[in-house]
């Protein structure tokens, strides 16, 4: 319902819970609260910085007046690097025509929505996932969350998927995902493109595609065994209905830098160029050149990586770790196995357990409050990713926190645990 002064999607758009909560922690730190915070999916530069080989390169290109509009698909060196790149690390091959450039990867996903989808299609996703359903809001379709469980690391499978995909214009999916850190093996994924493939087999000359929206913004951090994977190099013939979001966020820590892109049909990718083009959501030009040159220095990557990935992976395993010995201890915890991003899934199924305040823990809002007032422990709850069961999952974000700063968190975490009662 709006009052005449808005639209009627801007009346309905509800804001980002995830930064609500942020918010009300920053007041908190700046008040002198002793917090762990691991809230927001980002990266702090006091413990994670871009590569110092972009930095310079953004530097000089600045230096050098790379400050004018850049064409609204993106600078030229910068599509061709993205290609290249993605030839070299995942042996995708895809023509210039094909690669997009964004400011981020969030113009890219609200690009793959506006390109493809009209107000009443439907657009399937699975839950828990990141603004899917603010996306769907926005381009006016009807969306059809799939409810995931733990059992398939909360994420899809062909067989809860199978029903869903009928007559549907767009599946969204994401892997490593936001916010649970898993990733698919190339059995699931493989299986969830075979449904694709047969849904558009089954559709008449005059019907339009299902696609798929890829977003694999985290592919380059997979831990342990994980193996990214992806709908194309598993299923060839997904090309043409695959539409890939990336961009340098997350596997460098450049979050601020604003440089993703989107690679898919080329016809798809022209329409989504001039979405994009009124909307001016293009990357800026000298992060852009920067951006190219990047992609081009594979030994820098490697160098990088070699240290950023280590920095993830200890913060992941001692979150982790720190559970499993709670878990070991006899409290009502648990956490999945790291598998990317930057991520862990953690449940505190402290429901029915009663604070020495004298409140009865009812909800996961009720019990992200008690860890927050009662150890510093800064988490969010699936239901912010739009996950419907209020059983005690979290996500857990690694990005702006210290293993100096988690440590001592387990200390206040099991003494808060401590003083619970049974209800």
């Amino acid at each position: 319902m709006t009052d005449g002064r808005v639209s009627t999607m801007a009346s309905g758009l509800v804001g980002s819970e995830i930064l609500k909560i942020a918010a009300d922690i920053r007041a908190r730190v700046a008040q002198g609260e002793q917090i762990c915070n691991l809230t927001v999916g980002d990266f702090s530069p006091a413990e994670f910085r871009i590569p110092a080989f972009l930095e310079r390169e953004i530097n000089a290109a600045l230096a050098a007046g790379e400050t004018n509009y850049p064409p609204s698909d993106g600078v030229l060196p910068l599509r061709q690097a993205v290609a290249a790149f993605l030839n070299r690390w995942l042996g995708l091959e895809y023509p210039v025509e094909s690669v997009l450039i964004t400011a981020g990867s969030r113009p890219g996903i609200y690009s793959v929505y506006t390109a493809v989808v009209d107000p009443g299609d439907t657009v399937v996703y699975p839950v828990p996932s990141w603004n899917n359903n603010h996306y769907v809001h926005m381009s006016g379709a009807r969306g059809v969350p799939v409810v995931c469980d733990v059992e398939n690391a909360f994420l899809p499978t062909r067989a809860l998927l199978e029903d869903a995909v009928r007559g549907v214009r767009l599946l969204a999916l994401n892997s490593p995902l936001n916010p649970c850190g898993t990733a698919f093996t190339a059995e699931a994924l493989g299986e969830i493109c075979d449904l694709v493939l047969e849904e558009n087999a089954r559709r008449g000359p005059d019907e339009r595609p299902l696609y798929v929206m890829y977003d694999q913004v985290y592919w380059m951090l997979t831990f342990g065994d994980t193996q990214h994977v992806n709908p194309v190099t598993l299923r060839p013939a997904m090309r043409d209905y695959t539409i890939f979001v990336d961009g340098t966020s997350k596997a460098f820590a450049a979050t601020g830098v604003r440089v993703g892109w989107t690679v898919g049909p080329a016809d798809v990718t022209a329409r989504m160029a001039s979405i994009l083009g009124h909307v001016g959501a293009w990357a800026p030009r000298a992060e852009q050149i920067a951006t190219a040159r990047l992609l081009d220095a594979t030994d820098e990557i490697k160098a990088y990586h070699k240290e950023m990935r280590r920095g993830v992976e200890q913060r992941l395993d001692a979150l982790y770790d720190g559970i499993e010995v709670l878990r070991g201890q006899g409290f009502p915890v648990h956490a999945i196995t790291p598998m990317g991003a930057i991520y862990l899934s953690a449940r505190f199924a402290l429901h029915g357990w009663r604070t020495p305040a004298g409140e009865v823990l009812g909800s996961n809002e009720g019990i992200r409050r008690f860890l927050l007032e009662s150890a510093g422990l800064a988490v969010v709850h699936f239901q912010a990713f739009g996950f419907p069961e209020d059983d005690g999952w979290f996500r857990l974000s690694v990005g702006a926190t210290s293993v100096a700063e988690i440590e001592p968190m387990f200390a206040r975490l099991t003494d808060a645990l401590r003083s619970l009662t049974p209800a």
